[in-house]
């Protein structure tokens, strides 16, 4: 069993969740996203450009030799530049990338369940996301009390409501950093 800890995302981060942008969208083997297409596409760019903005906020894990396997991080996006998972302006969308060989391991879910910690201890009212129906994480996204809101053909828009959240956040959780899980 591989151990891994969870740490707060920082703006030294940046390239690894461009890294992991990369990861969530080619999720499906047949998908082959460069970084560069990525990076040049202002409707997915725009999860990443200018990390660390105000508001932001996010957590990494990291393997045993402090190398990161997956992030996860909450962004501000507006109705003049939405992303796929908006709902409003004062609901962060949340993007979520898990390196291949580290998946089903329980990295995404410590992930995810950091984050909307957080989130609740900002006080925020929900985080919503996009994700593709086919997609296993969508399954995640539903035990851990995300909803769907809106469909389109292939895609889900899911929102979490945060006075939810206790039902599966600790009391009196850990410090970020201190979170450890073990992959399976």
């Amino acid at each position: 069993m591989t151990e891994f800890s969870i740490r707060t995302a920082t703006s030294a981060d940046t390239g690894f969740l461009v890294d992991m942008l990369v990861e969530a969208i080619n999720w499906l083997p047949e998908r082959n996203w460069s970084r560069e297409e990525i990076l040049t596409n202002p409707e997915l760019a725009h999860y990443v450009t200018g990390w660390m903005r105000p508001g932001d906020f996010g957590a990494v894990a990291v393997d045993l030799a402090d190398q990161p396997v997956g992030a996860a991080w909450c962004r501000y996006l507006t109705a003049a530049d939405p992303g796929y998972g908006y709902v409003s302006d004062d609901v962060p969308e949340l993007t979520i990338g898990v390196v291949g060989s580290w998946r089903n391991g329980g990295v995404g879910r410590a992930l995810l369940r950091a984050v909307l910690h957080v989130a609740q201890d900002r006080g925020l009212r929900a985080v919503s996301l996009s994700v593709e129906r086919a997609n296993v994480a969508a399954r995640l996204y539903a035990s851990e009390g995300f909803h769907t809101v809106q469909s389109f053909d292939d895609a889900d828009t899911m929102v979490v409501e945060l006075d939810g959240v206790r039902s599966f956040v600790p009391s009196e959780p850990p410090a970020v950093d201190e979170l450890h899980q073990e992959k399976g």
